[in-house]
């Protein structure tokens, strides 16, 4: 309601009688014609206090980013170039470019196994930009919950996931698994900012083209995939219903809401 001009503008039409109820002593009656909206409106944010966010804009909606999308940016403001490259790998040198090539396939290989959930009812972001420039890989909406995931690629490597950290070949500790929780724990209160219902977050540790990879039994904590395994939460119910699906996913794809993570 403009408190200027009085102009009530109702953006969804099963909440008309609602709304009404509640301005009708402050306002009148609402107006005998309901706006005419777009075939395909892009959903407000609503925060739980019912203070309204503004609809989501074209370069805030995090849905049109491309598995790896933060990867990308990243290669094309810093790459060394064709020549340099070329030298690197001549003399056996590897770059944080190199680095990124790598996450950008596995994250594009994750990507379209994800992707391909869309038609059990899921939803999917990719490259969710969180404060300091870090990001979630990817964030899976669905009948069976919320899921952060965590994409890491080391071709023909031997994996160990332990309770808080993972070794590659046996090498030096990585904290995949304490990142990855904490990256669900972000999640969660974000979106608990603007849901008025529950909404449990969960990680998920994918790895891409692993040699082989070993989880610990007490791993509990973070569920541990490989890439071909990513299907198998598909068929996951019970959690979310269509609607509650569909209200994270309009949070969710807003670039705003996650500016303070």
């Amino acid at each position: 309601m403009d408190r200027r001009t009085g102009e009530i503008t109702v953006l969804r039409s099963e909440y008309r009688d609602a709304v009404g109820a509640v301005l009708d002593p402050v306002a009148g009656p609402l107006p005998a014609q309901t706006p005419t909206l777009s075939p395909s409106p892009v959903p407000s944010i609503e925060t739980r206090n019912g203070l309204g966010q503004p609809l989501l804009t074209p370069e805030n909606d995090l849905a049109k980013n491309r598995p790896g999308e933060e990867l990308r940016q990243r290669l094309a403001a810093s790459g060394p170039g064709l020549w340099g490259r070329l030298v690197a790998w001549l003399l056996r040198r590897r770059n944080d470019e190199d680095s990124w090539r790598t996450g950008l396939v596995g994250e594009r290989r994750v990507g379209q196994e994800l992707e391909r959930l869309e038609r059990q009812g899921w939803r999917v972001l990719h490259s969710v930009p969180l404060p300091r420039q870090v990001d979630i890989d990817h964030l899976l909406i669905g009948p069976g919950g919320v899921f952060t995931i965590n994409t890491k690629r080391h071709p023909q490597k031997r994996v160990w996931v332990g309770d808080d950290m993972v070794k590659v070949n046996g090498g030096k500790a990585q904290p995949y698994v304490v990142k990855s929780r904490a990256e669900a724990e972000r999640a969660r209160k974000v979106l608990a900012r603007y849901c008025d219902f529950d909404v449990p977050v969960r990680a998920i540790l994918v790895f891409v083209d692993v040699l082989k990879l070993d989880v610990v039994p007490t791993q509990l904590s973070v569920r541990v995939l490989q890439e071909r395994a990513v299907s198998a939460l598909g068929p996951l119910t019970g959690v979310l219903t269509p609607p509650q699906v569909e209200h994270i996913y309009s949070v969710a794809r807003d670039r705003r809401v996650w500016v303070d993570a």
